[in-house]
């Protein structure tokens, strides 16, 4: 069986309807993963549903808000309920507030840090027992090269992602006995609507991305597919609290 071959394996991706989170679905899917996506947007869902579906996956939406504790546990519960099991989680849901620190109210650092970050840990937490009972499992959660840099704009986003990549470090140690394998993938500057906002709203930050990096270009989507499907599969069953940028060489840039 190659390493890279996904059939008969089950994922959920939150956040999975749009970004990166469908771009990962998507190589999911070719790998022959069956695929539920998380999401809010009913009607992104379905698009993202059809998609994924004409690349001959099965495909399971599920209308959840990451933000309440019962929505992540139940999403869990019902995707591998759906599909008879569970071998893949993706923490991919994610949003950014930019302003500066003194800017921030209390609820908008909670938000932050509840969609990124606790959201991430009470799916894996939920996702456990799945794993346990099947004799192992995968877990995938998105970080950003501000798990490790910063800007004066990204406080809250920078500490929920390098809560991400702490949490997945702890995790890979106390899950290793039960074969669960957990690792971070850190986005750089990343074609999606989120990252247009922030192009609206940060002068200059378009040049200042191609220019500093060294592929010359702001990653795609479709640039994730490859490492979900490494990280998901066979092939990474030796690699286990790893944070791997793909991000065009920006970060090794001084």
């Amino acid at each position: 069986m190659s390493p890279f071959d996904l059939t008969n394996r089950v994922a959920l991706v939150t956040g999975g309807n749009g970004g990166i989170g469908l771009g990962i679905a998507r190589g999911l899917a070719k790998a022959g993963a069956s695929i539920a996506i998380a999401a809010r947007n009913e009607e992104k869902s379905a698009a993202a549903t059809k998609e994924l579906e004409s690349l001959g996956a099965k495909v399971l939406a599920i209308k959840a808000d990451v933000l309440k504790e019962a929505d992540c546990r139940a999403l869990v519960d019902r995707a591998a309920s759906h599909f008879g099991c569970l071998d893949i989680l993706v923490n991919n849901a994610g949003i950014a507030i930019r302003k500066p620190p003194q800017a921030y109210t209390a609820e908008e650092w909670h938000r932050v840090m509840d969609t990124n970050l606790t959201a991430a840990f009470l799916c894996s937490q939920a996702a456990y027992p799945h794993f346990k009972r099947a004799g192992g499992g995968k877990v995938i959660s998105i970080g950003s090269i501000m798990s490790m840099q910063a800007a004066p704009f990204t406080v809250a986003y920078a500490a929920s992602k390098g809560g991400i990549v702490q949490m997945t470090r702890a995790m890979a140690t106390a899950w290793a006995a039960d074969n669960i394998q957990v690792n971070a993938i850190m986005p750089g500057w990343i074609n999606t609507a989120l990252t247009a906002t922030a192009r609206r709203e940060v002068p200059g930050l378009d040049e200042k991305v191609k220019t500093r990096t060294p592929a010359g270009r702001w990653g795609e989507p479709e640039d994730f597919e490859a490492i979900a499907v490494l990280l998901a599969g066979s092939g990474s069953q030796y690699i286990t609290g790893a944070a791997i940028p793909v991000d065009g060489g920006y970060m090794v840039v001084a």
